[in-house]
């Protein structure tokens, strides 16, 4: 892309408010004109030079390091000035405005980065990393964002298309040239290579969904029967009382939410109403709305008395694909002592809400199925999107295998091609406009 083709831009790359440094950041071809008129003399590349910034009338507006970065070696592949003078809201705007007026334009949200992209500097999960690493509240999430930036996640889904081009070109070429001797319908070689893609892709499936658990947070449904402890779990998660606790059935009618921190990773927790056979309109819709609150979730907490039996057909109800912790409440009741276990049916946790005995464990049991205590090594940030383009590319393919074990070739090469294009989404490769603008434009200004 010819890069003289955008207007040059500028903004504040630091935060409102006042600070020892602040930032004024510029792209594009008018840079070295800028300098020239800005700071009255030249610039080396990528040396830090102490400089006077002037006005039109030859006023110094402030002093500060000035940084020039020529074209492409920079981070949106322009040329790129950055003036880092004093942190006050008047004299940083009193630069900025110097700078529009010698030709530069305010840079919109993202546009940085969104140049960065469209100069092949990063692909687009790279890109959107920038933003994470920003709004990272947590140490693991910083060095998975920085997995991201550095290319961990993209490298793996270049190298699934990589293979499904080698695929499809072996299918397509199978299928133009019927006369020669290859029947990959029925010679194993194709069915081996994308039942092998669809391994790679589930792999990186689940670890894109811990990089999305780390990067949106956890949503977490409280399920069970009526006076299991459920709203009281909550008012404990969140350290105040948003529910009503009552010793009578049935009185939590609506899902109730609540956002918390949890030693910094971010959980969505949901009380939902009682789940039993009810005659009562209101209940029944409450139900009804915890129903389709367990659907959507990333975790069930399932609340069990710890005084009575295990409610075998309410666990049978529950969704098989989404995890479900057992959690025996009321063990200070029932004489039972805090603990963990992991048993084939998944994680059980004997505590007490009233008494707060064991909830240490379900602290320790939240974040780790959030990925707080795993190592960052592997694990990188990923976005809802990113997991919808993988869905579908999982889907692609395992229609593919379905239509080679019909014998339809052709439609085999059609399912491969759209599983490609999905990856392709997801690094930017294929990507709409509408998306992009999407994207760039919840990011901050200057960045």
């Amino acid at each position: 892309m010819d890069i003289d083709n955008f207007d040059t831009i500028a903004a504040i790359a630091t935060p409102p408010g006042n600070g020892g440094v602040g930032i004024v950041r510029v792209s594009g071809s008018l840079v070295p004109d800028i300098i020239r008129q800005l700071l009255n003399k030249a610039l080396s590349p990528r040396y830090a030079s102490y400089s006077s910034f002037i006005d039109a009338n030859g006023v110094v507006i402030d002093s500060g390091i000035a940084l020039y970065f020529p074209a492409p070696a920079s981070f949106t592949g322009e040329d790129i000035l950055e003036l880092q003078g004093h942190g006050g809201p008047v004299v940083l705007n009193m630069v900025l405005r110097r700078v529009l007026a010698l030709g530069a334009r305010l840079a919109n949200p993202g546009e940085f980065t969104e140049r960065a992209f469209l100069n092949n500097k990063l692909d687009l999960a790279q890109a959107e990393a920038v933003a994470d690493l920003i709004f990272a509240t947590t140490e693991q999430s910083v060095r998975s964002a920085q997995k991201s930036m550095q290319g961990v996640f993209s490298a793996q889904i270049n190298e699934l298309v990589e293979n499904l081009t080698e695929l499809r070109t072996y299918v397509e070429a199978a299928i133009d040239f019927v006369d020669e001797e290859i029947d990959f319908l029925t010679d194993g070689v194709v069915e081996k290579r994308i039942v092998n893609l669809l391994h790679s892709l589930e792999k990186i499936q689940q670890t894109a969904q811990q990089g999305r658990l780390l990067r949106d947070g956890m949503t977490v449904v409280l399920a069970g029967k009526p006076n299991a402890g459920k709203s009281s779990l909550l008012n404990a998660l969140a350290g105040h009382e948003a529910a009503i606790v009552n010793d009578i059935a049935g009185t939590t009618r609506d899902v109730l939410r609540e956002r918390i921190q949890l030693d910094g990773m971010p959980l969505h927790i949901i009380d939902t109403a009682g789940l039993r056979a009810s005659d009562n309109p209101v209940e029944q819709e409450g139900i009804r709305r915890a129903r389709a609150e367990i659907d959507k979730a990333d975790k069930i907490l399932l609340l069990i008395d710890a005084r009575e039996p295990e409610p075998q057909e309410l666990l049978d109800s529950l969704p098989t694909h989404i995890d479900v912790t057992r959690i025996y409440n009321k063990i200070d009741l029932s004489g039972l002592s805090p603990s963990m276990t992991h048993t084939e049916q998944g994680v059980q946790i004997q505590l007490s809400v009233k008494t707060g005995a064991g909830m240490d464990l379900l602290a320790e049991h939240l974040k780790q199925s959030v990925g707080y205590n795993d190592s960052a090594d592997n694990v990188f940030i990923a976005r809802t999107r990113h997991l919808e383009a993988l869905k579908a590319a999982h889907e692609f393919i395992g229609s593919a295998l379905n239509q080679l074990q019909s014998n339809a070739g052709e439609l085999v090469a059609e399912d491969l091609r759209q599983a490609q294009q999905s990856l392709a989404e997801i690094t930017g490769n294929f990507t709409s406009d509408d998306l992009l603008g999407k994207i760039f434009s919840s990011f901050c200004i200057g960045k």
